[in-house]
Order: structure tokens, then C-alpha cells, then sequence
């Protein structure tokens, strides 16, 4: 398979082939995407690699499953980690499409295959996304209440009451998807309210096709080991996705608390 990387901003994406000097531009649209595709399909069988970036890339990776072409999406800190490896500190988007490329080439067997969500899940990640956003904004004018005059805070009031009719209306959209696509087993304890449910089936789609040890690594709960010679240290975890591991923390606190069995086996860790 020939290494492919591509540096994705919000108005353009950088190719960089193995092999083929120079990088390549597309603007980051749906025709830009469509010439990007056709690009690849011309090279044959190829393994792109692309760098997380908030959503910029969600349109890319869908047009690539949907072509049928090897795409992977990996973690900014493990990219800009490699980068420093390879003793390159400058940053521009040609340097990181070639890096990407050769991380591509170097840890081919290292790579996991980006798993396309379904239709439904995209839409119910939209919908957690905006959720977040008006959350985020309701927090903040409640926090700025406190420091105003009576007639601005009558204002706020308003904005606050529009945002809490928004949430719900979000939610009300969030629950209708759930209702058609949730299985018993995430009902099956206290703590697995609708946001966590959201969060897992929006942001973690690989459930069901990963082993636990993978599906724990790649959240972020999996205990890593820091041990050297003679020395064992403590292990703890770190990296993997953290929305997904923040409403998971939340669901733990809930049944850890209402559910028994849940109850027993965390005092038990704890022991």
C-alpha cells in the first residue's frame, strides 16, 4: 500500500504522497474533496493517514470510507510526538502532510482503520456537539448574572430561558434517535442516562467491532505501565478520548451510588 498523509485545516487540505515529490492542495469542500478522492483512486491502494481536528476532517474520512479507500485517524499529540521524533520543530501544513506520510509508511501495523459511523450516529453526534455549545453558554451567563445591573440581568434572563428551551429541544431530538437505535445493555445500570448514552454511541463507534482492552485503551481508562529495571511504578491512565471518558466518570459516580452491585464492586477495587 502506498503511505499517504494529509494536513487538514478549515479551508484546505495538503496531500503528500510517498514517493511523489511536493504536496498537493484541495480546498476543504465538497468539490475539493471529490478531487482529492479521484487523486487517490488514481494511485491505486493506499493507506492516508489524517490528524484529528475538531471536525475539519469529518468530511474526508466519510468520502474516503465511502470510496472504499484505507484512511486512519489519529490523535494531534501522537502526530506532533512523532514530528519531534524525527527532530523536526518547524510546523507548516507541507511539513505535516509529509510527516503524516511517513508515519504512515513507518507504523503501518500501528494504525487502526477509521470505522465509519452510521447516518444516524453523525446526526446524533451534531446533535451532542450543539448541546455542548449551548451548555457551555448557559454556564457562562449565569456566571456573568452576578455582575450586572438589574435591567442587563432582566436581559440575560431571556437569553438564559432561550438557551434552556434549546437544550431541550436538543434533548428531546437526542432521545428520539436513542429510542430507535439503543440496545438493553445500555440500560442495563444506573448511571447510563441519555448523555452518556449519546456520548458512547456518537463519539465511540467502534464499540462492538474492539476487544474490551482495546475499547479501555482507547477512552483512556486502561492503567498504562512506568516500569524501568528494577523500578515498578504506579500505573495510571492517560490519553484517549475524553468526552467519552467524562461521561463515563459521571455515569460511574451515579451507579457507584444507586446501583448495588455497581456499589460493591467499586468498594471492593477501593479496598
Amino acid at each position: 500500500m502506498t503511505a499517504v498523509g494529509i494536513d487538514v485545516g478549515k479551508a484546505a487540505l495538503d496531500l503528500a504522497i510517498d514517493g511523489v515529490p511536493g504536496v498537493v492542495r484541495f480546498a476543504n469542500s465538497t468539490a475539493g474533496i471529490r478531487k482529492l478522492v479521484r487523486r487517490l483512486a488514481n494511485v491505486g491502494d493506499v493507506r492516508v493517514v489524517v490528524e484529528a481536528t475538531g471536525g475539519y476532517e469529518d468530511a474526508l474520512l466519510e468520502a474516503c470510507c465511502d470510496a472504499g479507500i484505507w484512511v486512519s485517524r489519529i490523535n494531534p499529540r501522537q502526530a506532533r510526538d512523532f514530528a519531534r521524533a524525527t527532530g523536526e520543530l518547524a510546523k507548516t501544513d507541507a511539513i505535516d502532510a509529509r510527516l503524516l506520510c511517513l508515519l504512515s509508511r513507518l507504523f503501518a501495523d500501528r494504525l487502526r482503520r477509521h470505522q465509519a459511523p452510521a447516518p444516524w450516529q453523525c446526526e446524533l453526534r451534531d446533535w451532542l456537539r450543539r448541546r455542548g455549545q449551548v451548555v457551555t453558554a448557559l454556564q457562562a451567563q449565569k456566571q456573568q448574572m452576578a455582575m450586572t445591573s438589574p435591567g442587563v440581568r432582566k436581559l440575560m434572563a431571556r437569553t438564559i430561558a432561550a438557551l434552556k428551551r434549546e437544550r431541550a429541544a436538543i434533548d428531546q431530538q437526542m432521545q428520539a434517535l436513542l429510542r430507535t437505535h439503543t440496545t438493553p445493555a445500555l440500560h442495563s445500570s444506573k448511571g447510563m442516562g441519555p448523555i452518556f448514552q449519546a456520548t458512547s454511541l456518537a463519539l465511540l463507534p467502534e464499540l462492538g467491532t474492539l476487544t474490551r482492552q482495546q475499547v479501555a485503551k482507547l477512552v483512556g481508562v486502561a492503567p498504562m505501565n512506568r516500569d524501568s529495571g528494577q523500578m515498578h511504578g504506579k500505573r495510571r491512565i492517560r490519553g484517549g478520548r475524553a468526552p467519552v471518558r467524562v461521561a463515563l466518570y459521571m455515569a460511574t459516580l451515579s451507579a457507584v451510588r444507586w446501583d448495588p452491585v455497581m456499589r460493591a464492586h467499586y468498594q471492593q477495587l477501593r479496598a
